[in-house]
């Protein structure tokens, strides 16, 4: 997948300061990106010319396009003869990504899973009648200090 990328890449690509990115891959993960819808498709057409090259094609049931911006954007991508499915999120690596740019969703899932261990550890350290009176003071401050440090830095 390496070697296909990199054999496929071409000026476009979002800069990100000194950087230009035209690709992010984890195995077979592929995630094409450019700063226009023109860009874009002369990316995925070198990309998948280099697929089949390799004897390799896209898979189009589970392939999508996002286009990330202020205001909608139709942005009509083609692989295989098939139609790509335009969405408005779209989860890479366990991270949801939204087409308007916003990622309050996605931070309040991870609140929700820092709030779950906090629980998990409440009940199974303070909460415990088997702990010093030393243990549960140092674990309730920590509790408390935990908190107060994420509202400071917010």
């Amino acid at each position: 997948m390496d070697r296909i990328s990199m054999c496929s890449q071409g000026l476009e690509g979002v800069r990100c300061g000194d950087h230009r990115i035209s690709s992010l891959l984890f195995a077979y993960d592929v995630v094409l990106l450019a700063p226009s819808s023109q860009d874009l498709k002369r990316a995925l057409r070198r990309f998948a010319a280099e697929c089949e090259a390799a004897g390799m094609r896209i898979s189009t049931s589970i392939s999508e396009a996002m286009v990330l911006g202020w205001k909608k954007v139709a942005c009509t991508l083609q692989a295989g003869g098939e139609v790509l499915p335009q969405v408005e999120e779209f989860k890479y690596l366990g991270v949801l990504f939204m087409s308007e740019g916003r990622m309050d969703l996605e931070i309040d899932r991870w609140i929700g899973a820092a709030a779950a261990v906090m629980r998990s550890m409440y009940w199974s350290v303070v909460v415990k009648k088997e702990l010093s009176r030393k243990a549960r003071f140092t674990s309730k401050s920590m509790f408390l200090l935990s908190p107060m440090v994420m509202s400071s830095g917010s």
